[in-house]
């Protein structure tokens, strides 16, 4: 809409305006304009609406129905103009072949009609208004906010506005300080909406439950979540050290991979194991709550003891039963349960790297035993792959890069090998960038003895 009552369409920003008393009064933003209408016969309302020549003359604006009922059932089409001298020749003159009357429309425009940007920069004063709040992360039916201190004085009407305009929206949040423990979980503050906090999120094919205050999710990851498993083979079988509530090992499962999941968090346990069985994976996944050091040390040892469940096999056609049954056809043959681990998991980005001493000499025997595991992992090509989650200051790729695998190396006691690559997954702050780093297990660091 590039003319007509669009000069009109606007709400004041940067005025403090549509409060009182310090909340949120939605009748300020009621506004009416009124418009021209060509008022005709209801038969002849879809003619007006199709015709070429009328066109760039119709009101078109979200929300608001280009035709109204008159108050003898006639159709008022509605025009975008507000003066009938703004309507071109041409238009008249195909509106007087249709025998329409123009007459004047009131029409409203209420606080249903914004945006909650709109909104919100109307309600802000003039020094706030340009970095207005804008954004959130959905998690559920929460929205998350992180508003800068200069906006707590109005973050209850910023959250009212939020909840108003996302009709799937039923709890509006606001973070109140950093990830600053071993849970990865931060406080928050209720800002609009119901109380509660336990969340259903859709990720990947899979569905997760989890009480949003009690463990960590990050639903901008799920780029990062899809990315990983997309490597995984069906064969493989996943020791996820940080796992959550299952972003990793619930999908990786659904695919077919075998799954060792951890975390030491409680709560993130036990939504984990809630995960696992409304997920029906429950077969394909052991769960384990303790350190994340004492999780791979014990990792090897778990899948030679006890051997996962072999890949899931498709359901025999009734033929092939019928014929096996008959002594015609062989049984199929036994397919073998899973003891070696392809890959490790470490999505704990602020501390991970810190972790990897936990695999010097995980493969030898003062940690195996009298496990002879030489033979499931007897040369470099047979080592899991490792995805280690983490943040660097170097904004350069190559410098980050540098300082990436000195940081793994150093704690490895190793060099990592020519397969390790980078990629870098989000920027989470200024000067602060997230990457997972994937190598091999280094095959000299695993079997190294003391």
């Amino acid at each position: 809409m590039s003319e007509g009552i669009s000069k009109h369409l606007f709400l004041p920003k940067g005025q403090g305006f549509g409060l009182k008393d310090g909340k949120l009064d939605k009748d300020a933003f009621k506004k009416v304009i009124p418009v021209q209408a060509a008022k005709v016969a209801p038969e002849k309302a879809g003619v007006l609406l199709k015709s070429p020549v009328m066109k760039r003359s119709l009101l078109d604006v979200p929300k608001i129905k280009s035709v109204a009922r008159g108050p003898n059932e006639e159709r008022l089409v509605l025009l975008k103009y507000s003066d009938q001298a703004d309507l071109t020749p041409e238009v008249q003159e195909f509106l007087k072949s249709q025998s329409a009357e123009l007459v004047s429309y009131p029409v409203e425009f209420s606080y249903e009609y914004w945006t909650a940007d709109e909104i919100i920069h109307a309600i802000l004063p003039e020094e706030l208004e340009a970095g207005a709040p804008s954004g959130f992360a959905n998690v559920g039916h929460i929205a998350h906010l992180n508003l800068r201190p200069e906006y707590l004085p109005y973050k209850h009407i910023i959250g009212q506005v939020i909840l108003d305009k996302n009709p799937k929206c039923r709890t509006v949040v606001n973070k109140l300080d950093n990830i600053d423990n071993q849970f990865r979980v931060f406080k928050m503050e209720l800002l609009a909406g119901e109380p509660d906090f336990v969340v259903t999120q859709s990720e990947n094919g899979c569905k997760f439950t989890f009480d949003f205050r009690e463990v960590y999710w990050n639903s901008r990851l799920h780029t990062e979540h899809e990315r990983l498993i997309e490597k995984f083979k069906c064969e493989d079988v996943v020791a996820d050290v940080f796992a959550g509530v299952g972003p990793f090992a619930v999908p990786a499962a659904k695919k077919g991979c075998a799954v060792l999941a951890n975390d030491l968090n409680p709560s993130s346990y036990k939504y984990l194991t809630m995960n696992i069985a409304e997920n029906r994976v429950d077969s394909l996944v052991r769960a384990y709550c303790e350190d994340g050091r004492a999780f791979i040390r014990n990792a090897f040892n778990r899948a030679y003891d006890d051997p996962l469940p072999p890949v899931p096999q498709p359901k025999p056609r009734r033929s092939e039963l019928k014929e096996q049954r008959a002594g015609l056809a062989p049984p199929p043959p036994p397919v073998p349960r899973r003891q070696r681990i392809s890959h490790f998991v470490m999505n704990l980005p602020d501390t991970a790297i810190l972790f990897l001493d936990a695999f010097r000499g995980v493969l030898a025997p003062d940690n195996a035993g009298t496990r002879d595991l030489s033979g499931l992992y007897d040369e470099e090509a047979s080592m899991p792959m490792v995805h280690c989650h983490c943040f660097t200051r170097e904004l350069e790729p190559e410098k980050a890069e540098a300082d990436i695998r000195q940081r793994v190396e150093e704690k490895l006691g190793h060099t990592v090998g020519e397969e390790t690559s980078f990629h870098w997954v989000r920027s989470v702050a200024p000067q602060k960038e997230m990457y997972c780093v994937s190598f091999r297990l280094p095959h000299g660091a695993a079997f190294a003895t003391s």
